[in-house]
């Protein structure tokens, strides 16, 4: 629940057992649900914020203040049957509730909703939420009780699957520069859609202009296969154990009109570079559009999906705006979460 991009020096350790919610997810019927707010106080939206002015009968408010807390806060929820869940929030928080929540719900979540409170809001943006839904607003649209269903990433250790985390938005190589930036954005007062044009733009701009060895074209130490053991191929423009960019996600729209999977029919959605080459970095408009050539993937663009992908990668790797250590991962697509939507 930090407000600022860290380290994680492990992956957390989630007892990810598939059914663990069935006893919790089937509520009793009542007449009027109980909703669960988890509110994160140090989102960009929350700060100075009471907190006690949407309470109201049927609402339970928990505001835990460090990580560690929010697994008891969600045991407390599936010990009253909570029928929805409300994360007041960024992405950083839906990616801490989610993947603490892994071994209470198991893969049988109570419905969410999402009141995006965050710096960055991708998957209230992917959902059609507005960035100024209210919980009051959340509450009306239980009523008219339309849902959208959405798959969250797995990163799991491949030694132990119990060391996991999960989200909507993975990246590595030139993806950690790219979100740096990002943050020096958000403290000149850039979010959302305005921090996405801003960081691409200048991204490019320092990738094809900037030197062989600066670190905006520099690869990073990383490997893709299939889960049967094939090896992504590799095209060149560097050594063949690094890649230049990985994007990740099972998002279904992106900020700033990007569609980089227009194509790709799978919920686990994985797009790579292998290298820096201007001659592929030319291309990167219609990279970001979905439209990529099949010149553009001989020159070392990738764009697929599948079950899975095993990962290595010898750099960290960001999950929706936190950087988590080097290692051998297995990423995979999640349960089928409900969200309520507008």
């Amino acid at each position: 629940m930090d407000r600022s991009i860290h380290l994680f020096e492990r992956l957390p350790q989630v007892d990810a057992i598939p059914h663990a919610g069935s006893d919790f997810a089937l509520s009793p019927v009542r007449t009027k649900p109980l909703i669960g707010v988890i509110r994160n106080a140090r989102s960009h939206r929350n700060e100075g914020r009471a907190g006690a002015e949407e309470l109201r009968d049927g609402i339970i408010l928990a505001t835990p203040h460090r990580r560690s807390e929010l697994l008891g806060v969600l045991q407390d929820f599936a010990a009253r049957r909570i029928d929805y869940i409300a994360i007041d929030g960024g992405d950083g928080t839906v990616r801490d509730v989610l993947t603490c929540g892994a071994g209470v719900f198991g893969d049988i979540w109570p419905m969410l909703i999402v009141l995006p409170g965050g710096k960055t809001n991708a998957l209230a943006l992917d959902l059609g939420v507005p960035t100024d839904w209210s919980l009051n607003d959340a509450l009306a649209a239980v009523q008219r009780g339309k849902l959208s269903r959405r798959q969250p990433l797995v990163i799991a250790e491949r030694d132990d699957e119990r060391s996991q985390v999960r989200g909507f938005v993975l990246g590595g190589g030139v993806f950690n520069q790219v979100i740096a930036l990002g943050q020096r954005s958000h403290q000149l007062g850039a979010f959302n859609h305005a921090v996405v044009g801003l960081t691409t733009v200048w991204s490019v701009l320092q990738a094809m202009f900037g030197r062989a060895g600066n670190k905006w074209r520099q690869g990073t130490p990383m490997r893709l296969r299939q889960v049967g053991g094939e090896e992504l191929s590799h095209c060149g423009g560097l050594p063949d154990d690094e890649r230049y960019l990985l994007f990740a996600s099972t998002l279904q729209a992106f900020p700033a009109g990007l569609d980089p999977f227009r194509d790709v029919k799978h919920p686990l959605q994985i797009a790579v570079m292998d290298n820096s080459r201007r001659g592929l970095l030319l291309r990167l408009p219609s990279i970001f559009r979905g439209t990529a050539s099949a010149a553009t993937k001989q020159r070392g663009y990738h764009a697929f999906g599948g079950e899975a992908v095993d990962l290595d990668i010898g750099d960290s790797f960001i999950l929706d705006g936190e950087a988590f250590p080097a290692g051998q991962y297995r990423l995979s697509a999640g349960p089928k979460l409900r969200f309520v939507v507008p």
